[in-house]
């Protein structure tokens, strides 16, 4: 129940993110969520695309460095509190959120959250045990 996210490694200097969205367009790629964290002289570029395969050889072949990691995809009620159920849930197994970021998805009443936690499997286990939807990396790719 697992996804895979792929992050590239930039220099935080204008343009570098410009370059790797060309080098997507170019390959076909859509991008379906992502994420930026920087520092002063990095950054990390975190995304959810819709041909991890074909992004990361367009992308390595470009000269940049990419690593493929598993992240937990959860459907959120999309109303206050929604999150916050989710949250309270992974507090109370003692489980940690790394990092998340939101995914664009058109829907009435859900929102997709992406999820990386310290320990992966325990997480799904104990949000699928509430109730809670793990949406699969298939399903991710095409929503």
């Amino acid at each position: 129940m697992q996804a895979e996210q792929i992050s590239i490694f930039i220099e935080n200097k204008a343009g570098r993110l410009s370059d790797v969205t060309a080098i997507l367009a170019e390959a076909g790629i859509n991008i379906r969520a992502l994420a930026v964290a920087d520092t002063s002289d990095f950054g990390v570029l975190r995304l959810i695309v819709d041909n991890n395969a074909k992004a990361d050889a367009a992308l390595k072949n470009a000269g940049f460095t990419v690593r493929k990691t598993r992240v937990v995809a959860v459907k959120v009620d999309d109303t206050p509190g929604g999150l916050h159920r989710i949250l309270e849930v992974l507090k109370n197994a003692g489980i940690n959120v790394e990092y998340m970021y939101a995914f664009i998805h058109q829907s009435g009443d859900k929102a997709i959250m992406i999820f990386r936690f310290d320990h992966t499997e325990e997480a799904i286990k104990i949000l699928m045990e509430k109730g809670i939807t793990v949406v699969d990396g298939k399903t991710l790719s095409t929503l």
